[in-house]
């Protein structure tokens, strides 16, 4: 079994599953470090997947594209976004109160809306889910190539919202504005930033990426959608934000190591 483990078909696996693992959690982890870098903490972001999962999914079986579907479960990840900045920002209620409440409600209407178009049926429908896109070249580089340059569109995405959301936050009037709310909104106030609008929009740009992560898991990772779809990820996400520090790069980092975890187990079950 050792030798197995230190094959390079298997590393080369490994290194694939690992980004695959983390793809839906970098995403809800960097939409939950734009929130926070605003001053809202969202524990909506469980119930955002789960319905961007469900939408995704629905969307896709309905017209048959992928893309639809990817859109449609970043627009409604905004629009339950909308309902936590109208909780939390404008009528002032609690954070973790209005973020627990929109997971539960999300929950139960991720699944009433599925058996509405679904039913209930013994073999749950399926996609045809995302196909792996190769990179050439980079794809023949020895051992990592072919596992981190083998990888579905939607991991590339969310390779490039890393270095992209931080050259907005920490190197933009953009991003010192966000900053600048989430840490001292007084102080923002003063000089004329508006701090409402700031966190909705932030809130709103992290929901997008919330429903977008999950519906990953069932346009990509998977290709059809159950109830426990999102297993967590949602709540392993905000452990990343507090991991990384509210830093874009280290909160990925984190969520790739936890990619890797996942992606190490499953495949030494398979060993047996």
């Amino acid at each position: 079994m050792i030798n197995e483990i230190f094959n390079i078909a298997f590393i080369t696996g490994l290194i694939g599953a690992t980004m695959r693992m983390a793809t839906p959690i970098i995403f809800a982890t960097i939409g939950e470090i734009i929130s926070e870098r605003s001053g809202v903490l969202n524990l909506g972001i469980e119930g955002i997947m789960l319905m961007g999962a469900m939408t995704g999914f629905l969307i896709t079986y309905i017209t048959g594209s992928l893309w639809l579907g990817v859109i449609a479960a970043a627009l409604v990840g905004m629009v339950l976004a909308l309902l936590m900045a109208l909780l939390s920002v404008y009528l002032g209620l609690s954070q973790h109160v209005s973020g627990l409440s929109i997971t539960l409600f999300s929950t139960g209407l991720a699944m009433f809306i599925y058996r509405l178009y679904i039913g209930s049926p013994i073999i749950p429908p399926t996609v045809q889910p995302f196909t792996q896109v190769t990179i050439p070249l980079l794809s023949r580089i020895p051992i990592i190539g072919d596992g981190i340059f083998n990888q579905y569109l939607l991991t590339y995405l969310a390779l490039l919202l890393i270095p992209v959301i931080s050259l907005i936050l920490y190197k933009t009037q953009v991003g010192l504005k966000i900053r600048t709310v989430g840490e001292n909104p007084f102080a923002a106030d003063t000089v004329g930033v508006n701090v409402n609008l700031t966190r909705t929009l932030c809130l709103v740009a992290g929901g997008a990426l919330m429903g977008i992560g999950g519906a990953f898991l069932t346009l990509a990772h998977q290709n059809m959608f159950l109830i426990d779809v999102i297993g967590g990820r949602g709540w392993i996400a905000i452990a990343m934000v507090i991991f990384g520090n509210w830093d874009p790069l280290k909160g990925a980092l984190g969520a790739i190591m936890f990619g890797f975890l996942d992606g190490l187990q499953l495949r030494l079950h398979g060993l047996g």
